[in-house]
């Protein structure tokens, strides 16, 4: 299986949605724990790498594609 990848800054879609409504996530730190910040609400979540790869669904919006629009 394919690792997927995704960087610091990302904004993904997850498989269950926040309590809050919305399942679009941003990528705020990455290492052994991968923490993301709620795009709705601005909560955020530190979860295992393990876990995060498993209920990722895709990226929606990398960093490098949000820095060239804002130019």
């Amino acid at each position: 299986m394919e690792r997927k990848q995704f960087e610091l800054g990302d904004i993904v879609q997850m498989k269950k949605p926040h309590p809050c409504g919305t399942n679009e996530m941003e990528i705020i730190r990455m290492g052994m724990d991968i923490r993301i910040k709620c795009v709705g609400c601005k909560h955020s979540v530190l979860i295992p790498r393990v876990k995060f790869e498993k209920n990722m669904k895709k990226v929606l919006r990398s960093k490098a594609e949000q820095e060239q629009q804002g130019e």
